[in-house]
């Protein structure tokens, strides 16, 4: 089954510098025993754009629609045998550390 992961921090989860950690051991791990199929950095929140519509018409806004703290900073894609492996695969995620990873089933027809 596919989970998303959507990686997130409000900012105001400053991370000590010790967990700071880079992230490319979590996903070379990942990468490696096949659970992670894509994933990447996004742009922050204020280099968002918002398309909704609005009497007919495209409404077009900066920045993201929400009003929430927490931004999402990142995603990954893995696929795994059910919850339990993705939430365990979402813990061994450094951000999990001081922030938090979201983990989303996709849907299944």
């Amino acid at each position: 089954m596919k989970y998303l992961l959507l990686i997130c921090d409000d900012g105001s989860m400053a991370a000590a510098p010790e967990e700071e950690l880079d992230a490319m051991p979590w996903v070379a791990e990942t990468t490696r025993d096949g659970t992670r199929l894509l994933g990447s950095r996004i742009r922050p929140a204020q280099d968002a754009t918002t398309v909704r519509f609005k009497d007919g018409a495209p409404l077009i806004t900066d920045g993201p629609f929400a009003e929430t703290k927490e931004q999402i900073c990142g995603f990954d894609i893995i696929d795994c045998a059910d919850l339990d492996e993705a939430i365990a695969i979402a813990a061994k995620h450094p951000v999990a550390r001081y922030g938090m990873v979201e983990v989303r089933p996709f849907w299944t027809e």
